[in-house]
């Protein structure tokens, strides 16, 4: 990284510890800036927002090449969702540990094992899994869906799952079938908050190790807190089912209207 760029950045996160210093990393013309933004995160100490509005006139003044924030009293290592959003974001993230004074970049990949990622709400997730699952094994793309972390606690948010799946290509069936993804109620909850992928008697994942015996059915989830994993179908996983939705990707049975 450019001298002035670090100086820039080490000088914000001065100015922000014990808070979270956040910004991004600019193209103007043919420099290249650091455009400090305000944490609007309701815990700065721990994790860092940017302003909406502030990123949007970043993206006023030039093109965005990365996003900087910094660990206070922390090393640099990546958080899981420093990871995921690295990934979300599709963009080099650049972690300043302070006061000790170490950068370090993390690249995206392009490519998150669906298997055995931590969990991070509103990236790496329930829902995203299902969704990653869908682009890698049919080429589907679904919009990016924003969702408040405890959204199925209150009945005055919107029940995401049953308000959404029509609208992202999905239809109701009785009997699942490869493919087919399960939303449940899962925990303390006044709707369906939990999806996974029905992968029927065939457990595998391409270049993954699903780690599974017998002959299932098996599920593909993530579950709040917990890694993503392939369990057994059935049992209270079963009893949990409120829905079972089928992409139009998929041509229906014989059986099927």
């Amino acid at each position: 990284m450019r001298k002035h760029i670090l100086s820039a950045i080490q000088a914000h996160a001065v100015a922000e510890y014990p808070k979270e210093c956040c910004g991004l990393l600019l193209a103007v013309g043919r420099k290249q800036q650091y455009y400090p933004c305000r944490n609007i995160s309701t815990e700065p100490n721990e994790e860092f927002r940017i302003d909406p509005e502030e990123y949007a006139a970043a993206e006023d003044i030039g093109e965005v090449l990365g996003v900087v924030h910094s660990h206070p009293d922390a090393t640099s290592r990546p958080s899981p969702r420093d990871l995921a959003m690295c990934e979300a974001t599709a963009l080099p993230w650049h972690i300043l540990s302070w006061p000790e004074g170490d950068l370090r970049t993390v690249i995206p990949s392009g490519e998150v094992p669906l298997l055995k990622r931590p969990f991070v709400h509103g990236a790496w997730d329930c829902w995203q899994v299902c969704a990653d699952w869908y682009k890698r094994e049919w080429g589907l793309e679904f919009e990016a869906f924003k969702r408040a972390d405890g959204w199925w606690e209150s009945k005055d948010e919107t029940s995401l799952y049953e308000a959404n799946y029509e609208a992202a290509g999905f239809y109701r069936v009785d009997q699942p079938q490869r493919g087919d993804m399960i939303v449940m109620e899962v925990g303390r909850t006044v709707y369906p908050n939990h999806a996974g992928i029905f992968l029927g008697s065939d457990p595998a994942l391409p270049g993954e190790d699903a780690a599974t015996f017998g002959p299932g059915p098996f599920l593909l989830h993530h579950l709040y807190g917990r890694p993503s994993e392939v369990v057994v179908f059935g049992g209270p996983w079963f009893e949990r089912t409120r829905l079972i939705l089928r992409h139009h990707h998929v041509r229906p049975t014989r059986n099927e209207p």
